[in-house]
């Protein structure tokens, strides 16, 4: 005889992980919700086993971990990249343009071509202002430093949620 409510548990665990996973990849390209989405994913997880009444306390406070994991990771990306370039006084206004190009970078084109316009549009936001190459490729420098340790610490909270995900799901 088929067990369809085991087979429904494992779809939704297969799917969940699925998406999880898409999720953490997805936390290479910045203009993509990584995050977000590893998040979303676990709250359908939780909706789906709340309404088959198998959520239990520590089921909520494992849900709610990874909820403030996701809140903290969205906000620390901009936090860190923001910081490592206004150590350098670099302005809001080229942060600002940097953040545009590679936004409209991403939309018009791909996450790729984002991700190559942000960098360059805040260089020569920079050259443009100081009129000083070095200077604008210092500051351009600081950015990816900073954009590459937001990049670490995002990386880190999505494998925390994957993990935390799995403690929840499989223990």
């Amino acid at each position: 005889m088929i067990d369809f409510a085991f087979w429904l548990q494992v779809m939704l665990e297969t799917l969940t992980l699925s998406v999880l996973l898409v999720g953490l990849v997805g936390l290479v390209i910045p203009v993509f919700p990584g995050l977000v989405v590893m998040w979303l994913a676990t709250l359908v997880y939780a909706i789906v086993q709340a309404s088959s009444g198998n959520m239990n306390v520590w089921d909520w406070l494992i849900f709610a971990l990874i909820t403030t994991l996701m809140i903290v990771g969205s906000v620390i990306d901009n936090v860190i990249i923001a910081k490592s370039i206004l150590d350098k006084k670099v302005p809001w206004k080229s942060i600002l343009l940097a953040y545009a190009a590679g936004l409209i970078g991403s939309i018009v084109g791909t996450p790729l071509i984002g991700m190559l316009a942000a960098p360059v549009g805040l260089f020569l936001a920079e050259w443009y202002r100081l009129k000083d190459r070095k200077a604008a490729l210092e500051h351009t420098k600081a950015y990816l430093t900073g954009w590459g340790l937001s990049f670490a610490a995002r990386f880190a909270m999505g494998i925390a949620i994957v993990l935390f995900w799995m403690l929840w799901a499989w223990l």
